[in-house]
């Protein structure tokens, strides 16, 4: 990765109240300490940075007091204290359901799905999204731009849109209609790029260099991004009663949802909002795209790029940047990154539409067919909780599903022709 110095059109800010408690951006490799501002890339090391806090004294009454968002943890977060009353698509408030019935199906005693198909584009992006956009404005970007999967775009555009600011969302050209009309709409600059994930990431990256006032939301201001996905954690926490889960399962693309969701968990207990608890943590890719699980499955500490060859677009990142510290973190809770085929997957999206009424994308397919793996494989626990994800929403996704889906033909419109259609599926 390459440093990427902080530009006189995009200062750094030591401490300040315009990013809340957020006090330095800090390398994860070699520990250095820099001002928060435009930058992603230690330039001691080239290591990843991300935000440190000095975390405030904060009570479970405080955060219930909050509004019905993300923002109700804001003290928690790279944000000024007022974000709540500016223009932004209000995230968070996720459901999290029990799920008796897919439990029952899979054998399990308690599981829960961490349902983010109610946010304002249908996928947990909008909370990342949300969290540097506050970060751009209080920098002075003047464009927030992205390289996407899909679910990223349309949060992007959409964001923008309601801050009245301009967007720029590059996606591959092969991903699913549904998500590129979904981009294309809020009225910004969507372009099409050949190629996958990791080509359409490459050329956002030059771009970023090029126009200093670009924030790029998964680039050049990633380290404040990436924290919007701990609010995920804070919700599952406080949402279970003030407790953790004993155990998770995390879809990965980039690896940040996993990476940040255990660190919401930690800053929890240090703040003594939930009591301290084993929680083992666990990574799901597809077979088609799994650098992570390759690396897990072979004891590597390094995870090599692969191209992407699967049907869950939205996880068919082959050059994953939080891929390292997602093995950290699976390896320190004893948790596993296991994956799973696309004809499993598909199953899976149908086995929880069928059991809890909800259509998720193809990254709760993967989730849902990794989880029946693990447990075929007795590495975890069916009586222990778990909580999964549900990352986004299955209208994103029909192509996924066009093929096994059952759609009858049409009908005349009388009594014996739909008796002869309900007593044949009886």
């Amino acid at each position: 990765m390459t440093s990427v110095a902080t530009s006189p059109a995009v200062p750094a800010y030591s401490a300040s109240p315009r990013f809340g408690n957020a006090r330095a951006l800090t390398c994860r490799e070699c520990g250095a300490s820099f001002d928060l501002g435009g930058q992603h890339a230690c330039v001691e090391c080239f290591g990843p940075l991300e935000v440190g806090y000095d975390l405030p004294p904060v009570t479970r009454q405080q955060i219930e007091a909050g509004p019905p968002s993300i923002w109700r943890y804001a003290s928690l977060l790279p944000v000024r204290p007022d974000i709540a009353a500016r223009p932004n698509t209000e995230p968070g408030r996720t459901r999290l359901v029990l799920a008796d019935g897919l439990a029952a199906a899979l054998g399990m005693r308690r599981l829960w799905v961490k349902d983010e198909r109610s946010n304002p584009t249908h996928s947990f992006k909008d909370r990342v999204v949300a969290v540097a956009l506050a970060a751009a404005v209080e920098m002075g970007y003047r464009v927030l731009a992205c390289p996407s999967t899909g679910n990223l775009a349309n949060a992007v555009a959409a964001a923008a849109a309601r801050a009245g600011i301009e967007s720029v969302v590059l996606v591959p050209a092969n991903l699913e209609p549904e998500k590129i009309l979904a981009s294309a709409v809020y009225g910004g600059l969507l372009v099409k790029v050949e190629g996958g994930y990791d080509d359409v990431n490459r050329l956002a990256c030059e771009l970023a260099e090029e126009h200093e006032d670009w924030a790029f939301v998964n680039v050049n201001v990633r380290p404040y991004y990436a924290e919007g996905s701990k609010t995920i954690g804070y919700e599952i926490a406080e949402d279970l009663g003030w407790r953790l889960p004993r155990q998770i399962v995390v879809p990965v693309a980039s690896g940040a949802q996993l990476v940040k969701i255990d660190k919401a968990f930690r800053e929890f207990v240090e703040l003594g909002l939930v009591p301290d608890a084993d929680v083992t943590v666990y990574g799901a890719q597809a077979s088609g795209c799994a650098p992570v699980s390759a690396a897990f499955a072979a004891g590597h500490d390094v995870v090599q790029p692969v191209r992407p060859d699967t049907i869950a677009k939205s996880l068919a990142i082959g050059n994953p940047a939080d891929g390292p510290y997602v093995l950290d973190v699976v390896r320190r809770t004893g948790g596993t990154v296991a994956d799973a085929p696309d004809a499993e997957i598909v199953d899976a999206i149908g086995l929880l539409a069928a059991t809890e009424g909800i259509f998720g994308e193809t990254a709760v397919g993967v989730t849902i067919a990794v989880l029946r793996r693990l447990l075929a494989a007795g590495q975890i626990d069916p009586d222990e909780e778990t909580v999964i994800i549900n990352s986004g929403d299955g209208l994103k996704t029909l192509n996924a599903v066009a093929g096994v889906a059952s759609v009858p033909e049409p009908i005349r419109a009388t009594m014996a022709e739909f008796t002869r259609v309900y007593e044949a599926r009886r």
